[in-house]
């Protein structure tokens, strides 16, 4: 099977040519909508979904948990027909390009997915990276969405799946990546786990950490997997990002792998240098953490900044990985800091209903921030004590 291959050949020529180019000076809502919904650009993706959802991963609908079932349009159509709702002028500034490249990240996401099918998976993992490279260069949107093609899997599979029996697969199949990979992969995970895993403490499970482990058994072995990796990472090459990777993983539940053979040992050999680096970490009131950020679903940030983006005719150059580090430091009114201002205020104009209560699904809370850290530091300086 060449399905990776080709389909790699196929965006790049989208990527490359005029046909990306023709649709968004087409201007025409109905034309980029009929081209999302029946893959024009891409008609090799109906087959990969397949393939995917194999796999155990919707990675281009989303679930609706109201109505108990995935949706029928893909996540950019489903974000299309949002916008217009709002009343927005579609066919105004970049609006256009902003959704079609929204929908082309799927596109790269839904192949991450696929890039053990055939050849070395981390050359294709590479060639992916170019891809995004050219889909976020200076022919897109000016829409900056993620960093690096690891990240892509993190999109194709932050979705609530009722069937959880794809992601124990994957990662095995991750752990079979170069070490720079993996080690970027953890990183994504280590901060995306983190602020999924506290907002679910807070809002889904009402503080009970034994509700939460027992809900996110698909979570709690990637969140292993990522602190093992940077902690190995950090072993042989101390950095303050990995620092701060660790950080963001242990912040949800410090003790969840306290009993896991040589784990506790493996944080306290490095437990001092580590606490010092943390304390550079510290949320303030003026300073953007991720410690900060809570939310249900990381594609729903991405998400979020994409319907900002359409709203305001003004593209963020603020990708998911950026709010994921507070390093550099920021100042309060920053890019980080106001965008994830901006989607906790969307987030409350347009709450859920979680535990009978109308919750925002996006919330930026320094307050929390501190109270996430000041609790990390002393489970990770109790951790000695119970082993």
């Amino acid at each position: 099977m060449a399905a990776f291959v080709q389909a790699c050949r196929v965006v790049e020529s989208v990527l490359t040519g005029p046909a990306r180019r023709a649709v968004v000076a087409d201007r025409s809502i109905r034309r980029l909508r009929e081209t999302m919904r029946g893959h024009a650009l891409v008609p090799f993706v109906p087959d990969l979904d397949r393939l995917g959802r194999g796999d155990g991963f919707h990675a281009l609908h989303d679930w609706d948990g109201v109505a108990d079932h995935v949706n029928a349009e893909v996540i950019p159509v489903d974000v299309l027909d949002y916008v217009v709702r709002l009343g927005v002028e579609t066919a105004r500034g970049p609006a256009a390009a902003i959704l079609l490249d929204y929908y082309l990240l799927y596109v790269l996401a839904l192949m991450s997915l696929r890039i053990w099918d055939e050849g070395d998976a981390d050359d294709n993992l590479e060639r992916l990276d170019r891809l995004l490279d050219l889909l976020q260069g200076e022919d897109g949107s000016g829409h900056l969405f993620v960093d690096h093609a690891g990240t892509l899997l993190l999109l194709a599979t932050a979705h609530f799946e009722i069937e959880e029996r794809g992601y124990d697969a994957l990662l095995e199949k991750v752990r079979g990546l170069n070490a720079d990979h993996r080690a970027a992969i953890a990183l994504d995970h280590a901060g995306a786990l983190g602020c999924h895993l506290r907002f679910g403490f807070e809002a889904t499970y009402a503080r009970d950490i034994a509700v939460m482990r027992r809900d996110n058994v698909a979570d709690y072995p990637w969140l292993a997997f990522a602190l093992d990796e940077l902690l190995a990472e950090h072993a042989r090459r101390p950095d303050p990002r990995t620092a701060e990777g660790i950080l963001n993983a242990l912040s949800p539940d410090a003790f969840a792998f306290a009993r896991r053979e040589g784990f506790a040992e493996r944080v306290l050999a490095q437990r001092d240098t580590l606490v010092s680096v943390f304390e550079g970490l510290r949320p303030g009131a003026d300073a953007y953490s991720p410690l900060s950020l809570f939310f249900n679903f990381s594609h729903n940030v991405v998400k979020g900044s994409v319907v900002d983006a359409v709203v305001t005719a003004e593209p963020w150059d603020v990708t998911l990985n950026d709010l994921l580090t507070a390093l550099p430091p920021e100042e309060d009114g920053g890019p980080r800091h106001s965008l994830a201002a901006r989607l906790m205020a969307y987030a409350r104009v347009n709450p859920h209903r979680i535990r009978g209560r109308l919750t925002p699904v996006i919330v930026y809370d320094p307050q929390a921030g501190r109270q996430a850290f000041g609790l990390t530091l002393r489970k990770l300086r109790e951790l000695g004590e119970t082993t």
